[in-house]
């Protein structure tokens, strides 16, 4: 088998199990919108915590599998010029699998705080202004993070594939799971303030999604990436403070009285 149907049979995996992924965020969404009513708006919908993790393990394939394909597919490039020497080959899926695993532990964190804040809304009888005010003020500091050093530092780890696999590349099973941790690692150093703005947004606004791909997928394969991502967080800051002074701006934010987060 060539290289490039090995590269096209990888790529098309990767489209399928995004695909599949935005199938069923969407019935989600939808089934979430129907059943659940004041639920959709916390931060935890409802979800026990397998259910939560579940959805978010498909929300980062959805998500990530198109942003990752590039750094993917130039480790099965390498993989399979060693096979080619003779050395030592290991598969592709073992570089996914630990690159998965960085934002399966994240789901996990998110669970706990996404349900933290629910319990703390719950006590502190939290009007749906404030609660949407905190939202606002995430939204501001994800905007900052978009224009700060450790943003480009990490941004730039994940637009050179070539120059990551050149400076951490590990021989063996546990090297290549290693180097998915590791690029996991940047990777959700450069998106994490993304992914947290999604839980004022609407942690299952497939709208919001679907603009927080594209916007992860421009900065990083597009040549003019890292000025975008300057300019979607001035965006941030901009639309974080509009929503400190209407507080309804927020797609989250329920008009009637009360608590959003029961």
């Amino acid at each position: 088998m060539t290289l490039t149907l090995q590269r096209n049979i990888i790529l098309a995996l990767l489209i399928a199990g995004a695909a599949a992924s935005w199938a069923v965020l969407i019935r989600q969404h939808t089934d979430i919108d129907a059943g659940m009513g004041m639920e959709m708006y916390s931060p935890t919908m409802g979800m026990t915590a397998p259910l939560f993790l579940a959805v978010w393990i498909v929300m980062m394939i959805a998500m990530m599998f198109p942003t990752a394909a590039p750094m993917i597919l130039t480790f099965h490039q390498v993989q399979a010029a060693k096979q080619g020497r003779g050395e030592t080959f290991v598969a592709t899926w073992v570089f996914v699998a630990g690159y998965m695993l960085v934002w399966s532990a994240i789901g996990v964190l998110a669970f706990a705080g996404a349900a933290g804040a629910e319990m703390l809304g719950g006590q502190m009888g939290m009007s749906t202004a404030t609660a949407a005010r905190i939202g606002g003020a995430l939204l501001i500091v994800a905007g900052a993070y978009q224009l700060s050093p450790l943003k480009d530092l990490c941004l730039a780890k994940c637009r050179t594939p070539i120059g990551f696999i050149l400076t951490s590349w590990r021989d063996g099973r546990w090297g290549a799971a290693r180097m998915g941790l590791e690029h996991g690692g940047f990777c959700l150093g450069c998106c994490w303030l993304l992914f947290l703005a999604l839980f004022p947004l609407g942690i299952m606004n497939v709208a919001a999604m679907a603009v927080v791909t594209l916007l992860i997928f421009a900065e990083k394969t597009l040549p003019s990436g890292d000025r975008i991502a300057k300019l979607s967080g001035i965006a941030l800051l901009a639309y974080g403070a509009a929503v400190l002074v209407v507080p309804q701006a927020l797609p989250t934010f329920q008009p009637a009285d009360g608590m959003m987060m029961n």
